[in-house]
């Protein structure tokens, strides 16, 4: 049996999972009763929005419901064909497809809460961005090691600059200042990185220069209920698995201002691999970032897109 990987935000791109709309073309899979709701949940035909241009599903607030409801999407799509999976875990934004495929939330209210967090993380990057001409963001540091990148953000204490993405053996993201970053360009290439790249993205996500909107969706996340996961799921938060809806809840808030922790030894996918190591990886969502991430981390198994597995409508 597979274990589903659902991706995060960035792994967006027009026209999204209208494979998955058309394979569901008599409406048997629950596909497009899931593409109705989405649409009334958001106010806005979801496919609209999918179809949307590069420019617009990169924004926060549309991306986030988006790639959410891709993700489902292709979830229903797999288990529709008896691909059922043993565990789950999700990037970032992808822990909450995950928490409705492992029973903590309806797909309902999935979409629900990425969209308000969506909308708070969205209006959070902008009051950032009326603060200073040039923003807090993201940089990509390819070729170090996680140890070799905390061993060079030691070196900033007291700035703001902070390991945001854990994602590879060989790729760290970081979050800061664009003082920071700039500072920090130049240490990382000294200790050896092969490639610093600064991503387009609105925001210093997984920092806490995010903690005003984590705080903000803490209250949000006080009128919905989480339940304990049916299916064993693991946290890119705390690299664990998640024992309780409780724990699960928790972890939703810490998502925003903490880092996520997907390939390091104590990490999400390590901790679930270690426990089901014989099991394929599908990556269940938009994109094939997660399945990259799987063949740089140099462990055994193999991981593929959820594209694999389409067939001809029904």
């Amino acid at each position: 049996m597979p274990v589903f990987l659902f991706p995060g935000q960035g792994a967006q791109f027009s026209g999204m999972g209208m494979d998955l709309y058309n394979a569901d073309a008599n409406g048997s899979l629950g596909i497009r009763a899931l593409f109705d709701t989405a649409s009334s949940v958001l106010s806005r035909d979801i496919k609209e929005i999918l179809n949307s241009d590069d420019e617009i599903l990169k924004r926060t607030d549309i991306s986030q419901p988006a790639i959410t409801v891709v993700s489902l999407a292709a979830a229903l799509y797999l288990q529709n064909r008896q691909v059922v999976p043993l565990a789950c875990a999700g990037f970032s934004l992808g822990e909450f497809p995950a928490l409705a495929i492992s029973g903590v939330i309806t797909l309902e209210d999935a979409i629900r809460l990425t969209a308000e967090r969506g909308k708070i993380m969205q209006a959070a990057c902008d009051s950032l961005l009326e603060k200073s001409s040039v923003p807090p963001g993201m940089m990509a540091v390819l070729g170090l090691s996680p140890e070799q990148i905390d061993l060079v953000l030691t070196g900033f204490s007291g700035v703001d600059l902070f390991a945001a993405n854990y994602n590879s053996p060989k790729q760290t993201v970081v979050s800061g200042t664009a003082n920071a970053l700039s500072l920090a360009e130049e240490e990382f290439k000294k200790a050896g990185a092969k490639r610093v790249i600064r991503l387009k993205v609105s925001g210093p996500f997984h920092s806490p220069l995010m903690q005003d909107a984590a705080n903000k969706f803490s209250q949000v996340l006080d009128g919905f209920k989480f339940a304990d996961p049916v299916l064993p799921l693991f946290s890119n938060v705390t690299g664990g698995r998640v024992a309780s809806g409780t724990e699960a809840k928790k972890n939703a808030v810490l998502h925003i201002s903490n880092p996520v922790r997907w390939t390091t030894e104590e990490a999400a996918i390590a901790s679930l691999m270690a426990e089901k190591s014989e099991d394929t990886l599908i990556e269940v969502g938009p994109g094939k970032v997660l399945t990259g991430l799987w063949r740089d981390s140099g462990q055994s198994g193999s991981s593929v897109p959820y594209t694999d597995y389409i067939q001809a409508p029904a």
